[in-house]
């Protein structure tokens, strides 16, 4: 096969051709001297909450917690001299009032212990007067009127024991209350330190409890207490008692209120709820799903400013349940974010839609 041959000019005229092809077939690009003209950024739209202006209105806070109800005093009398019981003067649920007596020992041969103590104090106290008389005459030494003056001492203190022994046998109420429980019955034989009634207090009762730690700092002795009972009574007292250290174990504080029972309820024993009232406020009352938490945890509200902008401010949380919230510790009033909340963070810029508060 003969080679083909090109010459210079053979040459020049195809590149000439298919340059004409490129340029009447392909894409001719252009250079454009400015840049296009930049189109104007439109500022996004501000996100939409609603809100509420809310305004504080007087909150009555309140401790509540379980106690447990009892007798205002409890007492065990005990015999404190031996004897057999003569006469009971009281029986089970009797009412006493204090000195009233409760029940007659045997005398035995108390009346003369008395006598001659008594007797031998007189001798003494004679004796004692005669040596004085003659110690002024110097017939009397000196170390025989101090003997007289010891003789006398010990049949005083003698005279005093008998004397007490035989109040002993006639035992007292030391204070107004109910027998609930009594443990001799007559000619019943008893020792020193034998118990003899059971005696209690239950107007007033004792209130007793126990508050946690966060609380503890709203209680002191004097504030008002109400004890809602089981049956649905109530009874009014004050708190009475705040302990100055925590249980160990439970890291709470006992408590302990006074609160009347005129009717002679008998409760004593079972367990009451208390409402420990605490001095008015000024509060914000809103639903516990409006509560929002900060950095560090501590609870606070979403709410608009004036510029608009998203504000977190925490709150002192008083009181909490299922129905709602008391808060207070922030200026009043606010408006309170009630829908968008979670869209929004603090220092944002929102359109507030203001809503009117439902009654």
């Amino acid at each position: 096969m003969p080679k083909i041959r090109w010459s210079s000019t053979g040459l020049s005229i195809l590149v000439l051709v298919l340059l004409v092809v490129w340029l009447a077939t392909g894409t001719i690009r252009t250079a454009e001297d400015e840049a296009p003209a930049q189109q104007e950024q439109e500022e996004p739209e501000l996100p939409t909450v609603q809100v509420q202006l809310r305004d504080a209105s007087t909150f009555e806070p309140a401790v509540r917690l379980q106690g447990q109800v009892e007798a205002w005093r409890r007492l065990e009398i005990h015999a404190r001299v031996s004897g057999q019981v003569e006469e009971l003067d009281v029986e089970l649920g009797d009412r006493v009032t204090e000195g009233d007596r409760l029940l007659v020992l045997s005398e035995d041969d108390r009346p003369a212990a008395v006598a001659g103590a008594r007797a031998r104090v007189r001798q003494l106290e004679a004796e004692l007067a005669a040596a004085n008389r003659l110690r002024s005459e110097r017939l009397v030494s000196e170390s025989e009127k101090l003997r007289l003056e010891a003789e006398l001492a010990a049949a005083r203190a003698e005279l005093s024991q008998a004397s007490l022994a035989q109040s002993h046998l006639e035992p007292r109420a030391p204070f107004d209350g109910i027998i609930n429980a009594r443990h001799v019955e007559t000619g019943t034989l008893v020792q020193v330190g034998d118990p003899l009634f059971e005696l209690v207090q239950i107007d007033p009762l004792k209130i007793s409890g126990f508050v946690p730690q966060q609380q503890v700092g709203r209680l002191k002795p004097g504030q008002p207490v109400s004890v809602a009972l089981l049956d649905g009574r109530e009874l009014e007292g004050e708190l009475t008692f705040v302990a100055s250290a925590a249980d160990q174990e439970t890291r709470s504080f006992r408590i302990e209120a006074r609160v009347r029972n005129p009717e002679q309820l008998r409760i004593a024993g079972g367990s009451a709820s208390l409402r420990i009232s605490q001095p008015s406020t000024q509060a914000l009352f809103l639903s516990p799903a409006l509560l929002s938490l900060g950095p560090g945890g501590r609870p606070g509200i979403l709410h608009v400013a004036d510029d608009d902008r998203v504000v977190f401010s925490p709150v002192d949380l008083l009181s909490i349940g299922t129905d709602g919230a008391w808060i207070s510790g922030i200026d009043f009033p606010v408006n309170l974010i009630t829908r968008g909340a979670g869209f929004v963070a603090h220092g944002q810029r929102v359109n507030p839609v203001p809503v009117e508060q439902k009654d």
